[in-house]
């Protein structure tokens, strides 16, 4: 092990990880009911999973950007509440995709947190997921590899909730910043989800 390895975490950085691990397993929980219906074909199953992509992304902006508009230590209060109201957006919108595409009844832990977080910590859910030619290979999403891949993911985004940390201190500037983000972070969402569905799953069952 290297000397890097023993330097004690952050206590503050810390806490801050096991908060959005907890926050993301209550959320990947259950997956979202959705009322759309598949689509006729995989043509309109994309056309109506990129206008559903835009609807959310839309709404994902103005819910950011409304938390994001309290200034100093205020603002700090409301950043874990506007990553969450996000990702319920986000988790909504992939059920959506799932379900235009046909594919609810395949929608699980480990694929929502595959599309939520592939674009942000493609590191951390490389192991839920793998392509292979025109399929993807699911791996079942036992509880130590959920635990781990979400701690991961926990570790990566409480370097982000530092970023947004900055930005409530200029709130008109760092508002409009931090709706933009989440007008693009959910596009990619979409982006993830719609490659994800579109493609032949197979749930890599070693039972």
């Amino acid at each position: 092990m290297t000397q890097k390895e023993y330097l004690p975490l952050d206590p503050a950085k810390e806490q801050m990880q096991a908060k959005l691990s907890t926050a993301l397993l209550k959320l990947i929980g259950t997956a979202p009911e959705s009322k759309a219906l598949p689509s006729a074909s995989p043509s309109l199953a994309a056309q109506a999973a990129k206008k559903a992509a835009s609807d959310a992304a839309s709404k994902a902006a103005m819910a950011a950007g409304a938390f994001a508009l309290p200034p100093g230590p205020l603002g700090w209060l409301t950043i874990l509440p506007e990553m969450a109201a996000v990702w319920h957006i986000q988790s909504q919108l992939v059920a959506d995709i799932a379900a235009l595409y046909g594919r609810s009844a395949q929608l699980g832990q480990a694929q929502m947190i595959y599309c939520l977080f592939r674009h942000t910590a493609a590191q951390a859910v490389r192991d839920l997921a793998v392509r292979v030619g025109q399929r993807v290979l699911i791996r079942p999403a036992s509880s130590a590899l959920l635990q781990r891949v979400v701690g991961a993911v926990g570790a990566k985004l409480s370097q982000r909730v530092l970023q947004k940390g900055v930005s409530r201190w200029v709130p008109v500037v760092g508002a409009a910043a931090v709706s933009a983000y989440a007008y693009y972070d959910t596009q990619q969402v979409a982006k993830a989800a719609i490659e994800l569905f579109e493609r032949e799953l197979i749930i890599d069952n070693p039972d």
